[in-house]
């Protein structure tokens, strides 16, 4: 017992020194000099553009002016002080533009990000080793722990995050310990209650979909209804009849206003979205543009160098509903006109689907109402009538007219410094 308690031990220091080895080896890697090179000379010809520098290489580097100010770094997290990047023997190079110094370029040491992992693995892999010496002493109390305490704390933690609603992780199983059963019966609670929220989520969905679909469905013969009885008022002579037909639209209208409210309900959640306003370059609303014209059938002409102020994840939804519905109604090229004033910018997308009516058009941007030539075609009538929402909330406006060719659709972007109220 005692030879084999020794072996343990001499195993064990072998392997400590072997860890320490293995962990502080070479502190320095030598970089790729080409990459170096061409990172170098990729900064200093952009120097004086460092918003718009895009790193050529796969080299991690931070570059700063010479009052220390970081202008650049490829990633969070990295070194951005030359006492760190001494420290860490990081390789410092000086930026020289136009014969000089602008700044310092620190290129990271990888070798260090291996050194840190070295030694945290030496030091799970010490901790590993300390307790399995230590289960030769207390390995009663290990064995509470592992049968008793632990799964109770892992079944009070789970309780905590079902509580607050986390229902995705779910309660591995150990059969071997007393709480095995209880394990397994929490996590099908978890599942079920999961399931069941789904279920919900998914009820609601659905139902604000179907009440969405059957607006247009409902209000036009409600509308013949009142357009008949209109008829019949101003055509006949006898009071009884029209007291009936005026009775009739009345009802009509207050069934009208009933489904308007019902209709608002399903729309009480775009009223809870947040804005974030923002300075946007000419390069973004091109990106934004591209990105919304997936079937690539757009011709867009360049945008004059400008900064815009918007929220780009709703200018974003705005572009993509418009490319949409040119794609679904028109299923034509789409040329795209940018226009630039003293106070905005106005991007013009024409397709060659021959328009809409000029009866339609002022009624485009309410909500639930669609062209005639979308008969035949699935939609709820809301897209236009948010994009509008959401221009109006980021000071711009939507405008919708009948071009040379097609559908003309106008979203007007004030410039930064520039409010562009609707009146």
């Amino acid at each position: 017992m005692k030879k084999a308690f020794f072996i343990i031990l001499l195993v064990l220091g072998i392997e400590c020194a072997l860890l320490y080895s293995f962990s502080f080896g070479t502190l320095y890697e030598k970089q790729d000099s080409v990459s170096v090179n061409d990172a170098l000379q990729s900064i200093q010809t952009n120097w004086d553009h460092m918003e718009l520098y895009h790193n050529p290489t796969n080299l991690d580097f931070v570059i700063l002016d010479l009052e220390g100010n970081k202008r650049y770094q490829t990633k969070d997290g990295l070194r951005n002080n030359i006492y760190d990047a001494i420290r860490n023997n990081d390789l410092i190079l000086d930026i020289v533009v136009n014969d000089e110094i602008k700044g310092n370029m620190i290129i990271q040491n990888p070798q260090m990000e291996k050194v840190e992992t070295n030694k945290r693995r030496m030091s799970e892999i010490l901790t590993v080793l300390l307790l399995i010496q230590c289960l030769f002493f207390i390995g009663y109390i290990c064995y509470i722990y592992r049968m008793i305490l632990h799964p109770f704390q892992k079944l009070k933690t789970f309780a905590k995050h079902v509580a607050a609603g986390n229902l995705d992780t779910p309660l591995t199983m150990d059969r071997k310990n007393i709480f095995g059963a209880f394990s397994e019966a929490f996590d099908i609670m978890r599942f079920e209650l999961k399931q069941a929220k789904q279920n919900e989520a998914k009820a609601n969905a659905e139902k604000k979909e179907l009440v969405a679909k059957l607006s247009h469905d409902i209000k036009t013969p409600l509308a013949s209804i009142k357009a008949v009885s209109e008829v019949g008022t101003a055509q006949t002579q006898d009071e009884k009849t029209k007291d009936r037909y005026l009775s009739i639209i009345q009802k009509a209208d207050q069934i009208s206003t009933l489904i308007t409210n019902l209709f608002h309900v399903t729309l009480e959640d775009l009223h809870q979205l947040s804005f974030h306003m923002e300075d946007l370059s000419a390069s973004q609303i091109q990106t934004l543009l591209e990105n919304s014209d997936y079937h690539h059938r757009a011709h867009i002409k360049p945008i004059p160098d400008c900064m815009i102020y918007a929220d780009q994840v709703r200018l974003q939804q705005v572009f993509d509903n418009l490319f949409s519905n040119s794609y679904k109604y028109a299923n034509t090229k789409i040329d795209v006109e940018i226009q630039m004033s003293e106070t905005h910018l106005l991007i013009c997308m024409e397709d060659y689907g021959h328009g809409v009516s000029n009866e339609e058009l002022p009624h485009l941007k309410e909500k639930f109402k669609r062209g005639k030539n979308s008969a035949s075609l699935e939609g709820a009538g809301l897209g236009l009538f948010i994009s509008d929402y959401f221009m109006s909330e980021m000071h711009g406006r939507l405008l919708i007219e009948n071009g040379e060719h097609g559908l003309k659709t106008c979203v007007m972007l004030p410039l930064s410094g520039k409010d562009l109220r609707k009146n």
